[in-house]
């Protein structure tokens, strides 16, 4: 039986949590094996599965598309979907509306929408409707164009504070967790400290309650960019890239297939067919 929102909150100060995003059947199962608590799939999907430069064109039917092949590979691992842009903004209405039917038609155990204060109403009234809620404040990447592009957030007084008042906005409204994106970790440790639900980590510092990190990026899946917080697990890209030159290569050469993989008919039967 999958772990419960109440459970993983009363984790905190008890043992730190690992999430990773998914986004797929198979890398969901893989993920779930290892024994990670919590799988996200985030509408970073639009950046790192579509191939959108941002993740304003991520629509619910996305979400819900990607959403039911993850949950049906974690059979442990609790897995939170990410509400996306515009699907809660315009109402307390809609935010209800569509948190209901990524949950209805995913079997997800909670959603992540974006924003502190200015959404706390949406919030709660999707907690209040019984979906666990996982908040987002920091680098909001649906709002990047607010915010000036991707880059840390909370490093002037007023700043802080507004993050502060955020968690706890938050907190008020009814979330067990708290996702800090690229937030100082002086900062993230204070906001920690100070609030009940769970803090999950992404650019935040060790101190959070928990740790989230787009499986594409701590396997080194591309030669592209790397934000600075992320840890390489791994170097897939150049490992995938060798495989497929040796199969181009193999297939050129008709090394591939080879006897081993290929199946035999006995000579009777093709004199047969003449």
């Amino acid at each position: 039986m999958k772990n419960t929102a109440a459970y993983f909150l009363s984790q905190k100060g008890v043992r730190r949590l690992s999430m990773l995003t998914a986004y797929d059947y198979h890398t969901a199962c893989t993920i779930d094996e290892a024994g990670i608590d919590m799988i996200l799939v985030g509408d970073s999907l639009g950046n790192v599965m579509l191939g959108y430069d941002n993740t304003l064109a991520v629509t619910v039917d996305d979400m819900i598309h990607h959403g039911k092949a993850v949950c049906r590979g974690a059979k442990e691992a609790f897995v939170v979907i990410d509400m996306p842009f515009m699907s809660y903004q315009t109402s307390v209405y809609d935010a209800v509306k569509n948190a209901g039917r990524i949950m209805k038609e995913t079997n997800c155990q909670a959603v992540k929408l974006e924003g502190g204060v200015r959404y706390a109403d949406r919030v709660q009234a999707i907690v209040e409707a019984g979906i666990p809620v996982v908040g987002h404040i920091g680098l909001t990447p649906q709002s990047f164009n607010t915010l000036g592009g991707y880059k840390v957030q909370g490093k002037s007084s007023d700043k802080a504070q507004q993050l502060m008042e955020d968690a706890r906005a938050l907190e008020a409204a009814g979330v067990f967790a708290i996702t800090l994106e690229c937030v100082p970790e002086a900062l993230a440790k204070m906001i920690t400290e100070q609030v009940s639900p769970l803090t999950i980590g992404i650019g935040a510092g060790k101190y959070c309650d928990g740790q989230v990190l787009v499986y594409q990026d701590m396997l080194g899946y591309t030669n592209g960019f790397t934000p600075k917080f992320v840890k390489k697990y791994a170097n897939l890209h150049d490992t995938m890239l060798a495989a497929f030159k040796q199969y181009k290569e193999d297939c050129e050469r008709q090394d591939f297939p080879a006897k081993e993989h290929t199946f035999a008919i006995s000579d009777d039967v093709l004199k047969s067919l003449y």
